[in-house]
């Protein structure tokens, strides 16, 4: 290990500004109302950044989920460098 890094072996959440390890079910669970808490707030709440270096097809992923699922047109891939 690098300069006593460990790797994460459990999902960990956030409580009382501390993070403690939480089951994937309770971890997916929180990020799924997190993502459904910015897109109540309308389509401008959310934004994607996606990376150019990546595949075309995880790419088209991002932007699908970012236009369908969170509907907005916000993101970006970085393609322009």
């Amino acid at each position: 290990m690098h300069d006593g890094l460990r790797r994460l072996s459990e999902p960990l959440v956030r409580e009382g500004g501390d993070l403690r390890p939480a089951s994937w079910e309770e971890a997916l669970t929180r990020a799924a109302a997190g993502f459904e808490a910015a897109r109540r707030q309308g389509p401008h709440a959310f934004g994607m950044f996606s990376c150019s270096k990546t595949t075309n097809e995880m790419n088209f992923m991002a932007q699908k989920f970012t236009r369908a699922v969170m509907h907005s047109n916000n993101i970006d891939s970085c393609n322009r460098t």
